[in-house]
């Protein structure tokens, strides 16, 4: 029970600690609804869904819980709101375990005018201000995903067969019918590249497969590469940002590409955002980033267990 209030003002302190550095940046804190009657349609996030039963002029009925405050972060931008960030509960069904709770808290923030690369560093120093107040320090490398697998694994993420990609696992055996390039790609950074980072590291990957954009700009080359970057504080992935897109037409057919991929393994159609739609081509060129909560404090209170930086995990609540 100590243990547990210890961390609960642990987690008060940080909160503090996010407010404050935002607050010297000029960054607006907003709040957004949790429900909302679009969904967030990405094939591999289960989202929960329940049904409001007052009168029918309120909308749709059928509603979900948001995975992301994304949505109308974005729209806020589109209408002029300016650098912003949530600080929030998110939920995801079917996440539970022992680095996992499907109801968590995500910090979101947005920088107008900014790239990835840019708000890659603001994250870096978002960390770097934390740990120092909680006494520890933590070196930094950043590094392109291709050369991290080229280097660590001695493959080429971007061309090598997939064939080559399961010989890179190892001893690490896999059922992998129905697998895509990309799931492989995924295995080997949890399996093999992963948990070989340093605990005390904080390392940036950036500039991904163009097949792995989700919401982020591609930038042209041989090969195009996705604008995004991943953060992890030793062996755990913390924060995912992007070089915002912020094309409409682009963003319908990713959507729509990820409920093809729902309906081809029988999962539930996620309804569009068409508010998002709407505005999108408004939106000013930004980057923006969600930020795991939880992870952050599992590094900060040096345990593996997400239970213990809750009041009470799922399994209790």
């Amino acid at each position: 029970m100590t243990a547990r209030l210890e961390r609960l003002h642990l987690r008060a302190t940080t909160y503090a600690r996010i407010r404050a550095f935002f607050a010297e940046r000029g960054v607006t804190e907003v709040e957004t609804p949790i429900l909302s009657a679009a969904g967030n349609t990405d094939p591999n996030i289960r989202s929960f869904g329940t049904r409001f039963t007052g009168h029918v002029d309120a909308g749709s009925p059928e509603r979900w819980m948001r995975t992301s405050p994304e949505f109308p972060l974005k729209r806020l931008l589109a209408e002029g709101m300016g650098d912003c960030y949530e600080l929030g509960r998110v939920f995801r069904d079917g996440e539970a375990g022992g680095r996992h709770n499907p109801e968590f808290t995500m910090l979101e923030w947005y920088r107008v005018g900014w790239d990835h690369a840019r708000l890659a560093r603001e994250v870096i120093d978002l960390f770097e201000h934390l740990m120092l107040l909680a006494g520890r320090t933590f070196d930094v490398v950043e590094t392109e995903y291709r050369s991290l697998y080229r280097d660590v694994l001695g493959v080429d993420a971007f061309t090598d067969p997939v064939e080559r990609l399961r010989e890179a696992l190892g001893e690490v055996t896999i059922d992998g019918e129905g697998l895509g390039r990309d799931d492989w790609l995924d295995l080997l950074m949890t399996h093999r590249i992963q948990p070989e980072f340093p605990r005390d590291r904080i390392t940036i990957i950036y500039d991904y497969p163009a097949s792995q954009c989700a919401l982020a700009k591609i930038r042209p080359g041989k090969p195009p590469v996705a604008e995004r970057f991943e953060a992890y504080l030793g062996r755990y992935e913390v924060a995912n940002g992007y070089h915002e897109l912020n094309d409409a037409n682009e963003q319908r057919a990713r959507f729509e590409r990820d409920n093809a991929v729902r309906r081809e393994r029988g999962s539930h159609e996620m309804p569009i955002d068409e508010r998002l739609l709407a505005v999108l081509d408004r939106m000013p060129a930004c980057a923006g980033v969600a930020l795991g909560v939880e992870r952050l404090l599992m590094v900060l209170a040096d345990t593996d267990a997400i239970a213990d930086v809750m009041a009470y995990p799922f399994s209790e609540a």
